[in-house]
């Protein structure tokens, strides 16, 4: 043998003992080289995976609801948040996440959803210490009133009820809109508005004459009443 191939033996043995047996080559490293996915729980991998493809990559200009929206974070709570993760929207495209409903997320990971759009995005005080409507329904809507709400609060910018003609900003009575959105949604976006394309809040539609909880209530439920086949609700429960 060489001196010079001596030597190069005797450096290959010492870089093993230093480096120790688990790194000698070939040898599988602990663990698996790819995470299982039921693993992550990083909340950014988490929603880049699951939701920034609707919902924007930070929360904002996606085709769906801006989550990043501080109003809708003041409407809302950590639970709402795990709720909807988990189940879904029925009425709408939002499918439910949770392996329990048919999805790929498990309860720890929906968990992390939720917690973290929480930390990213709720800004306490954002409502000014107003109080806003509930983020679900208790009231029953009168959809006679609910025209008039929609004709006062919402007619400038979206056109007269009624008419598929061009608005300001788009037709809301518009079959193939309202096909697209359930009631909870509508509540959601009239409440907290879409600040990503200029929608005000439920303070701001009509400076200075917030809406109440009965006329959120009412205008979503003759809003309701225009997709084409549905029961036209009335005040008292009875439809028409």
């Amino acid at each position: 043998m060489t001196a010079r191939l001596l030597c190069t033996s005797l450096m290959l043995v010492s870089c093993f003992a230093v480096l120790g047996c688990d790194q000698l080559p070939g040898r599988p490293k602990p663990g698996p080289e790819v995470p299982r996915p039921d693993s992550v729980t990083d909340f950014a991998t988490l929603y880049r995976e699951n939701c920034s493809a609707c919902h924007g990559a930070q929360g904002m200009n996606g085709p769906s609801y801006p989550l990043a929206n501080p109003e809708y974070q003041a409407l809302v709570d950590e639970q709402v948040l795990h709720q909807v993760v988990a189940n879904g929207e029925p009425g709408t495209h939002m499918p439910a996440f949770a392996i329990s409903a048919g999805g790929s997320l498990t309860d720890q990971q929906i968990d992390a959803l939720a917690h973290g759009m929480r930390g990213a995005w709720d800004r306490p005080g954002t409502l000014g210490g107003a109080t806003s409507p509930p983020y679900r329904a208790v009231a029953t809507p009168d959809n006679a009133r609910g025209e008039q709400v929609y004709a006062t609060y919402c007619s400038t910018c979206h056109g007269v009820a009624g008419q598929q003609g061009k608005s300001k900003a788009g037709s809301i009575t518009d079959p193939a809109f309202l096909s697209l959105v359930s009631d909870q949604v509508l509540r959601a976006v009239v409440i907290a508005g879409r600040p990503d394309i200029g929608q005000p809040d439920w303070r701001n539609a009509l400076p200075g004459h917030p809406m109440s909880d009965q006329q959120v209530t009412d205008v979503v439920g003759w809003l309701s009443s225009q997709r084409p086949g549905a029961p036209r609700k009335m005040a008292g429960g009875g439809t028409r």
